[in-house]
């Protein structure tokens, strides 16, 4: 991966509000659910739908946003190309988090199996 430490800083300042409703524009036009996605971010961060209505009215970076995550430890699981680059194989850790967060949003926009998308073991 072309680890800049721009990159990573650009989307360590980015906002979560920002990514939000680009993240539910693209299910809804898939046929999902606000419900499904919100259950995906819970699983993957710990935040309740109360929690990420308060992040994103506080307009929180990526990087304030996943501090306050308790990421799930089946996040590891989470594989696959997402920008082009391999999720697993990424160095920056909260770079590699938002791109678990990309990976998830864009299995559920495809279809894929809500079970298979929280890797329950």
């Amino acid at each position: 991966m072309n680890n800049t430490n721009t990159h990573d800083e650009r989307i360590a300042k980015m906002t979560f509000a920002s990514v939000y409703p680009l993240y539910l524009a693209k299910v809804e036009r898939k046929g999902r659910t606000k419900e499904e996605l919100q259950q995906v971010i819970e699983w993957l961060t710990g935040f309740n739908n109360e929690k990420l209505e308060e992040l994103i009215e506080e307009k929180a970076t990526f990087e304030t946003f996943f501090q306050g995550a308790s990421l799930n430890p089946n996040a590891g699981l989470i594989t696959g190309v997402i920008c082009g680059y391999r999720v697993e194989e990424i160095e920056n850790p909260l770079t590699q988090q938002v791109r678990y967060l990309d990976k998830l949003v864009d299995e559920l926009a495809k279809g894929r199996k809500m079970e298979k998308i929280l890797r329950n073991a």
